[in-house]
């Protein structure tokens, strides 16, 4: 990977706001790098979330968070539209249990409209139950928020990123940076496979993100990893409810909420534990129990459903409440970090943001002559539009999409081959299973494995 070739750009880490950063600068004249330790886009806190699509109503008025998630929230739904990003616009009830989380509401209403949300209303009991039957008994009040949504995490960060590449944007994987000396007019990053050379560095690195700003001589912050536990439970159980059910928020955590998936499931978590890890994504007993309790006052009907999966992510979390967002044109050098649970929903307001800053900062940014942004159709893996094997045209064109390879989740073998052709494939079997959902369904890959993973050794059907 050594060269003497000299990036404008390297953005470090490939999450779904380092690719979204990659997918904006793209639209300028420069030449950019989007380095990453993993194999593939969105491995870290991007796959591994809530999958919700925010409207910032519950952000902390007059911060940088508030500002990039309700901006971030409306870009991301407009991408969405025109990349076929699954989205589903469910609305969420937050609901309270108790007379002191009643007496909250008040206050969680005025912080949604003093954030320029003014959609979010007042629920009577009556309606809660009307709208959702199978919600636990006891709730004493709620409050709607109409255009919370639901969104596929793992197609959002390979849209930026196809995108990114098919501007000019280069790819590095398995590559972690390790050092970085300063040249004078340059960067060089020495990575695991060797070394790159930039002019500017963008650390989006995550949870990684503390140990690239201590390089650049940061230090303002420590990445303070907060595991969330998360249960997956089947397709059947998606007729218990229609909305995405929030907790009232502590000062900490917004709490255990159960929301329905793109996919079909049904999502309960995440639980909220401080661990001294950053590679700690283990499920424990105590936290899948904590869930499962919850899960049974929200919603009693999910004590008989099928448990499909259950996983972990880490949030960024720092020392620190508001994201860690700051752009030093003397040392040409811009720093994302501490974004946490909302940078799904924030990711292209935050790269707007970051973007404008360096522009600011001393990065010169041209438009690309004649340059039109041009967002990617993706492949559809969520259930709310058709999927290749119900469409009868399709399939007369191309019999290999209506050849089901895995059963649980009706993938076919058109959609495994386009996976393995797309301009940013999968470097493994989990990268596999984010664009197409293969192995993802109730078996957990007992009956397709083996199918999928030699159509995956050889390349393609």
């Amino acid at each position: 990977m050594t060269g003497d070739s000299v990036a404008d750009v390297v953005i470090v880490g490939a999450g779904v706001v380092g690719t979204a950063i990659a997918r904006t600068l793209a639209g300028f004249s420069l030449s950019c790098v989007l380095v990453d330790a993993a194999c593939d886009v969105g491995t870290g806190t991007s796959k591994a979330n809530t999958a919700i699509l925010h409207t910032g109503f519950d952000a902390k008025p007059g911060t940088l968070e508030s500002r990039l998630l309700s901006r971030g929230s409306a870009l991301l739904r407009s991408y969405a539209a025109m990349a076929g990003i699954p989205v589903e616009r469910t609305g969420a009830l937050l609901v309270a249990w108790t007379p002191e989380q009643a007496a909250a509401l008040p206050s969680i209403e005025a912080n949604a409209r003093q954030n320029g949300y003014l959609a979010i209303r007042h629920v009577p009991v009556p309606a809660l139950y009307a709208r959702e039957p199978s919600l636990g008994p006891g709730a004493v009040a709620a409050v709607e928020i109409p255009d919370e949504s639901i969104i596929c995490p793992w197609t959002t960060p390979l849209a930026f990123a196809t995108e990114a590449v098919a501007a000019g944007v280069r790819l590095v994987f398995s590559s972690a940076v390790t050092g970085v000396t300063d040249l004078g007019d340059a960067y060089s990053l020495e990575t695991s496979r060797g070394s790159l050379r930039c002019r500017w560095v963008v650390n989006a690195a995550g949870l990684g993100s503390d140990v690239i700003d201590r390089m650049f001589g940061g230090g303002g912050f420590t990445i303070r990893p907060r595991r969330g536990e998360l249960i997956v439970f089947d397709k059947l159980a998606r007729t218990l409810l229609r909305s995405i059910l929030l907790p009232v928020p502590t000062a900490r955590t917004k709490g255990v909420l159960v929301a329905p998936t793109v996919y079909g499931n049904v999502l309960l978590g995440p639980t909220a534990e401080d661990v001294p890890s950053v590679l700690d994504t283990a499920t424990t007993e105590t936290g899948l129990g904590s869930l499962l309790a919850a899960g049974r006052r929200i919603l009693p009907g999910l004590d008989g459903e099928e448990v499909t999966a259950t996983y972990a992510g880490l949030r960024a979390a720092t020392e620190h409440s508001d994201y860690q967002i700051y752009v030093d044109g003397a040392r040409r050098y811009a720093c994302v970090a501490g974004i946490r649970s909302t940078g799904l929903s924030a990711s292209l307001g935050i790269a707007e943001h970051v973007v404008a800053e360096l522009d600011a900062a001393g990065l010169v940014l041209r438009a690309r002559p004649e340059f039109v942004p041009a967002p990617p159709v993706m492949p559809y893996i969520g259930e709310a539009g058709v999927r290749p094997y119900q469409d009868a045209g399709r399939i007369a064109a191309d019999p290999a999409y209506g050849e089901i390879v895995c059963h649980c989740e009706r993938v076919t073998r058109g959609e495994v081959r386009d996976a393995l052709a797309s301009p940013v494939p999968p470097a493994d079997l989990g990268g596999l299973h984010r664009r197409t959902r293969a192995m993802n369904g109730r078996c957990q890959g007992f009956y397709c494995a083996a199918a999928v993973s030699r159509i995956f050794a050889a390349g393609g059907p």
